[in-house]
């Protein structure tokens, strides 16, 4: 993909050096974890065993070359259409030409706004206050504007190239390598990261119900794939301090006031090209910096837990009204991936489509047609939030 590119007029200030030599030795230290490549299967058909090693090691992999060039030109397509439709301001039910926003009948939540290079997250209660510190937030440039919106919940109802990359057989795959063969999803996005305007999103780490049960391990609350449309940097990209999801809930104040300044000095970034696709563990300490840099940062965020994690489980209510997940609740959302499989199959005849076990077993087809996608409105109302 041809990025489009916007020279920021803004930097960290006095930050600024610091910074990019904390960049440059992040992205050094990432290229020696071994942890990327494309997506391997050994003889039996299954993930490979090296690509689990190292995901269960470091806790991120980085899969190369997942998506091909049609696919990025549809996914572009999507976010050009989604971006003009936008509301025209934060709540507003109109676009900037006049038209009802795409989102303004949404009762699920859609869209998260920020002030341009802020940190919406850090250091408040929301999201039951898992970001416990506040990122440094640089000064934008006098043009900026007052907000931009830098997440999009609920994608797949927007997004059909989103929707196709959230059934890719090779990515379910993996999946089911990680979670089981019975795994459930969990919450899809579009994170936005503008050059000269994209947040930070503070060192956080994800999950809320399961810190001190006694079944807890290292795989507990789930991952998320994250394909990139134009790839991503050390500067807009995602970081990860590798196999803290091993450690369990963990002091973040304490890590940063212990480095001195939130450049966690352990943390490496996700670097990728157009098409690559990151499963990270949502139990690591991971974040992002405001982007100053050149480059936009596009990504398709989804992600999958075990079923074991999430039945007969009273949701974390981060991502949508608190409720006891049971297999009703489990099998309406897990019809997202039938839809997804049968829309991929539609649009790339040449794959063999991924088989969801749990479909397969209960007899289930799913057809990707004009009620199924009527039907995806506000779906991740049913979102399985843990």
């Amino acid at each position: 993909m041809n990025q489009p590119m916007r020279k920021p007029a803004v930097d960290y200030g006095s930050e600024e050096a610091a910074m990019q030599a904390y960049l440059k030795a992040g992205a050094a230290r990432a290229q020696a974890l071994g942890n990327r490549g494309p997506i391997r299967f050994a003889p039996d058909g299954r993930v490979h065993p090296d690509i689990l090693e190292a995901y269960w090691r470091c806790g991120f992999y980085v899969f190369e070359g997942v998506l091909r060039q049609e696919e990025l030109a549809d996914i572009e397509a999507d976010l050009h259409a989604i971006q003009d439709r936008l509301p025209a301001a934060r709540g507003a039910a109109l676009d900037r030409k006049g038209r009802p926003a795409l989102t303004a009948d949404c009762a699920a939540p859609t869209l998260l706004w920020s002030k341009p290079l802020g940190d919406p997250l850090g250091g408040t209660t929301l999201a039951n206050g898992r970001h416990q510190v506040k990122m440094f937030e640089p000064t934008p440039a006098a043009d900026a504007p007052e907000e931009v919106v830098y997440l999009i919940l609920g994608s797949l109802q927007f997004s059909e190239a989103a929707l196709r990359v959230y059934g890719h057989p090779q990515l379910l795959a993996v999946a089911a390598a990680v979670n089981g063969d019975d795994f459930v999803p969990f919450n899809e996005a579009l994170f936005i990261k503008e050059p000269g305007l994209g947040a930070s999103v503070a060192w956080h780490q994800d999950g809320v119900t399961h810190w001190d049960s006694p079944d807890w391990d290292q795989g507990t609350h789930g991952f998320n794939f994250m394909a990139q449309l134009y790839g991503c940097t050390p500067a807009n990209g995602v970081w990860v301090v590798p196999g803290s999801h091993k450690l369990g809930k963990l002091d973040i104040k304490a890590m940063v006031a212990a480095a001195g300044s939130e450049r966690l000095p352990d943390a490496v970034p996700l670097v990728c090209r157009p098409g690559d696709v990151a499963i990270t563990n949502r139990q690591a300490v991971h974040g992002s910096f405001a982007n100053t840099s050149p480059q936009w940062r596009v990504t398709v965020n989804f992600g999958f837990h075990r079923r074991r994690s999430v039945l007969g489980i009273k949701g974390g209510g981060v991502h949508n009204a608190p409720a006891v997940y049971d297999i009703a609740r489990i099998r309406e959302r897990a019809r997202v991936i039938g839809y997804a499989i049968d829309a991929r199959r539609r649009r790339f005849p040449d794959e063999a489509p991924f088989v969801y076990q749990p479909h397969a077993a209960a007899g289930e087809a799913y057809t990707w047609d004009a009620a199924a996608k009527a039907g995806m409105k506000d779906y991740n109302l049913l979102d399985l939030s843990i």
